[in-house]
């Protein structure tokens, strides 16, 4: 069987612009008859068919928002997720979801697939990998064809579009000062995020907490990986080898490790060590014994303020509306993993 062509491929292989090669299918006057006979004729060669949902990039209305999410594992993904499909249904929009398994081709291919026609828009979080390899050309060539994207949490600086994230820095320095006022002396702090941007934030947080405090930065109780495997053989030897009351953790997946490694090594939780971690998840507040003190991130609010960004954006007559970043407040929730003030 032949394979169909892409509006996508038909513009790279003439040279023109995607929105050229739609308006030149749908005999838009903006197009001249000669580009428009030379991109019809291509089209027919290449057995192009147009997409049922509709060619016009503008001012087709799909109804159908397009989600991306790195680990459909993790809580605070299917929390955001649960948030963006309760305001798409309200709003009448159906939600694509898919997820990028933290792999940067991925990420790309679904970008692509889905951008042909299918989806009005995005929404979405940048996988590690991009992040790692700060690539996000991608994302901007996307825009730049007139589809929107709302990132969340794991954001691009550099990529202009409306974006929603959680006060990483100022959450960090909370729960980092939160530890110092119970008395701790000893911080450590374990992230197995550390390619990510909110890990890099949640970082700067907690050394600014320690300045400000006058508090010496002792590096041999900061342990930075991007391995959960790698950062739990290194708690091991970090709490055999230093004096630590207190534990700092930027994922829920570190800060599960930290409590039963402090368990295992005859730690007394709080009395002798306090354990604060970034989470969202049922997992700190109801399967662990004793429970965790954690940084809420609120993840079905993000994906609220996400999908109302995005859908305003769409709905709008204002064709340069401005981009939006919303922050979102965390709070910390304090159970039997640090102790009283």
């Amino acid at each position: 069987m032949k394979a169909k062509a892409t509006l996508k491929q038909i513009a790279k292989e003439l040279n023109v612009s995607v929105s050229t090669v739609s308006k030149a299918l749908n005999d838009s006057p903006e197009i001249s008859e000669q580009t428009k006979t030379r991109i019809k004729e291509y089209a027919k060669l290449k057995n192009y068919k147009p997409n049922v949902i509709g060619l016009n990039l503008k001012n087709r209305k799909t109804k159908n928002i397009g989600v991306i999410i790195p680990n459909i594992l993790n809580s605070f993904f299917a929390k955001v997720f649960s948030g963006i499909e309760k305001i798409a249904d309200e709003k009448g929009y159906n939600v694509i979801m898919c997820i990028s398994n933290e792999s940067l081709e991925k990420e790309v291919h679904t970008l692509e697939m889905l951008s042909n026609g299918t989806i009005d828009g995005f929404i979405l979080s940048i996988s590690e990998e991009a992040q790692k390899l700060h690539e996000y050309n991608h994302f901007k060539d996307i825009i730049n064809e007139g589809i929107p994207i709302v990132m969340f949490d794991r954001i691009a600086e550099e990529v202009s579009c409306d974006k929603v994230v959680v006060d990483d820095f100022d959450s960090a320095l909370n729960a980092t000062q939160h530890l110092i006022n119970i008395g701790c002396k000893n911080i450590a702090l374990f992230s197995s995020v550390d390619n990510l941007s909110v890990g890099k934030l949640r970082v700067e947080g907690y050394l600014q907490a320690l300045k400000n405090n006058n508090i010496p930065i002792n590096q041999n109780l900061i342990l930075r990986t991007d391995s959960e495997d790698d950062l739990k053989e290194k708690i091991e030897k970090n709490l055999d080898n230093n004096t630590i009351d207190g534990i700092f953790a930027l994922d829920e997946n570190d800060s599960v490790a930290a409590l039963r490694i402090g368990i295992k090594k005859g730690y007394k939780i709080p009395e002798e060590l306090s354990i604060i971690g970034f989470a969202d998840g049922i997992l700190a507040s109801r399967r662990l014994s004793p429970s965790l003190t954690t940084v809420s991130q609120y993840g079905v609010e993000i994906g609220e303020e996400a999908a109302k960004l995005l859908i305003n954006r769409l709905e709008s007559k204002e064709e340069n509306l401005p981009y939006e970043t919303v922050v979102i407040k965390t709070q910390l929730r304090e159970r039997e993993s640090t102790r009283k003030l």
